[in-house]
């Protein structure tokens, strides 16, 4: 059974299923914390809370570490205190900065060119510490670019004002935007622009359950990759968006931007020998699709009116 500790500064409770309790506060108030574990028996935590906009934390370094780092600081303490032995941290492929060799393999060296970067990285150090001297196993997942929302249409990505690039491509295709912006196009890559590996979040849910199920089968801590293995730029991203929706939209072209990364996909072997795990939608247009459709539904709710764009 599961308990949600949030303080719904970016979530919604209203994508909660029913029955599950829900506990509105801070990840980082102990006292919250410990009176959840011990009241609902809690034996092990996922932590998927965090600050998450790479050009937010270059502007407000600061506020990134208060939140990631010092929080999820607090939130193992509290994990200590209530003998809570398995611990899932949702980390991010940013700890890498540029890497040296592409796909990245979790060893690789770790170079994270923000302060979200070096706030998540500074926690895993923390997790292995605590593991260390507290008997607790844990599994970090670092991601890559989640996209796409739940196939079934029950939930998805919401937050006004997100900075992922295909929520705003999806946006733009709806008409709620006038233009998508693209960061540098002069990147050495075959169309100029950045590549990412996207993973859906169906899927990465997924290797959530799998990596519980590893550490209740009494596996050691381990650190691994969530991705597909396979790079999209920006651009191709852009463009599937297009051919999905069947509608064009207007991209506007700029600098780059600090702190971003040219080239990011995922060496995925560790997390396919170590989980049972099997992606089941690893292709940009189901992606795309997925979030387009959320998209649509969420702009309905909210009494939006369909944009007639032209077609792609």
């Amino acid at each position: 059974s599961v308990v949600v500790i949030d303080n719904l500064s970016t979530g919604f409770s209203a994508f909660l299923p029913e029955g599950v309790p829900l506990f509105i506060g801070d990840a980082g108030d102990e006292n919250l914390v410990e009176g959840v574990i011990t009241q609902h028996g809690v034996e092990s935590i996922i932590h998927f809370a965090g600050s998450v906009v790479v050009p937010d934390s270059m502007r407000d370094p600061l506020g990134y570490y208060r939140n990631n780092t010092m929080t999820t600081r607090s939130l193992l303490n509290a994990a200590v205190k209530g003998g809570v032995n398995r611990f899932i941290f949702s980390s991010t492929a940013a700890v890498y900065g540029n890497p040296d060799q592409v796909p990245v393999p979790e060893h690789a060296p770790t170079r994270p060119a923000s302060p979200y970067g070096s706030s998540k990285l500074m926690t895993e150090i923390m997790l292995h510490d605590v593991a260390s001297a507290h008997g607790m196993n844990y599994v970090v997942l670092r991601y890559f670019n989640v996209a796409g929302a739940d196939p079934q249409g029950r939930c998805g990505l919401a937050t006004v004002g997100a900075t992922h690039l295909l929520k705003i491509a999806v946006e733009a295709a709806t008409g709620q935007r006038a233009k998508i912006d693209v960061f540098g196009t002069d990147y050495p890559t075959p169309d100029g622009s950045c590549i990412r590996d996207f993973i859906h979040v169906s899927d990465l849910v997924q290797a959530h359950r799998a990596a519980l199920a590893y550490l209740r089968g009494g596996r050691g801590s381990t650190t691994l990759n969530c991705g597909y293995g396979r790079g999209y730029s920006v651009l191709e991203t852009i463009d599937a968006v297009r051919r999905v929706s069947g509608r064009n939209f207007a991209v506007s072209y700029g600098p780059r931007r600090p702190g971003d990364i040219m080239t990011m996909v995922a060496d995925t072997r560790r997390i396919h020998a170590a989980l049972d795990w099997t992606p089941q939608y690893d292709d940009i247009e189901t992606i795309a699709t997925h979030a387009l459709a959320w998209e649509e539904k969420l702009f309905r709710e909210r009494g939006g009116l369909p944009q007639h764009a032209e077609s792609a």
